[in-house]
């Protein structure tokens, strides 16, 4: 039977993953992400920060657009187990950021915030990752009609046989949605009580509200 896993994304400090982590379980379908706006804030560093409280996958949300090597390269070393690139960017670069995956033995991620056509992508490429991510992004969350659009999993996934995932405002709700339209990651924030994002919320119902999460995973 399919398993999904769940991606818990932190985007604010590591101050704030430290706060945290000692809440989630160690368990093989819970990935930890260290998020653009983080990596960012504390640099690449953060990433090897993170890996050495959390043993399992940490995905290192680059979003890459150019120098794809390289950035693969930092992310590998620092014990990145997925890397993400930008589906806008150029053929080339999508090329060299799969190879460079392949090459460091990570999982390359490729992510379609703002891209129309992710099968047309993939296709005119002919670059294919092992993950494809189909995202709203956080600016969009709260517009009207934006949503995550799901039928794109249905689209891929007829046509290769690679990871989807779904990302951008996930909340309990959303995440049973990207569920059930067989998306195999979901992506959900780790949110600081200060901020208006939709995910999961770091107050006194963390940990309930994080098993709840977890239950859509665990079957």
């Amino acid at each position: 039977m399919r398993k999904s896993k769940i991606q818990l994304a932190f985007n604010t400090s590591f101050a704030d993953f430290l706060s945290v982590i000692s809440y989630i379980p160690r368990e093989e379908h819970i990935i930890i992400e260290a998020g653009t706006p983080l990596i960012k804030k504390e640099g690449i560093q953060v990433v090897g920060a993170i890996k050495r409280y959390w043993g399992g996958e940490v995905c290192a949300d680059m979003k890459i657009i150019d120098g794809a090597y390289e950035e693969v390269e930092m992310a590998a070393q620092e014990g990145a187990t997925s890397v993400t690139a930008m589906g806008t960017t150029t053929t080339q670069s999508l090329a060299i950021f799969v190879q460079a995956c392949k090459q460091h033995k990570v999982t390359s991620i490729i992510d379609m915030m703002n891209n129309i056509n992710p099968l047309k992508t993939i296709w005119t490429s002919r670059v294919i990752p092992d993950a494809v991510f189909i995202h709203r992004g956080r600016d969009e969350e709260n517009a009207f009609g934006k949503i995550i659009q799901y039928k794109d999993i249905a689209k891929i996934k007829g046509k290769y046989d690679i990871t989807l995932g779904a990302a951008g405002g996930i909340d309990k709700k959303e995440m049973q949605s990207a569920i059930f339209n067989n998306a195999d990651i979901v992506v959900v924030n780790i949110v600081p009580p200060d901020k208006a994002w939709k995910g999961i919320v770091f107050n006194n119902e963390f940990k309930n509200t994080l098993d709840d999460f977890l239950k859509f995973v665990n079957g």
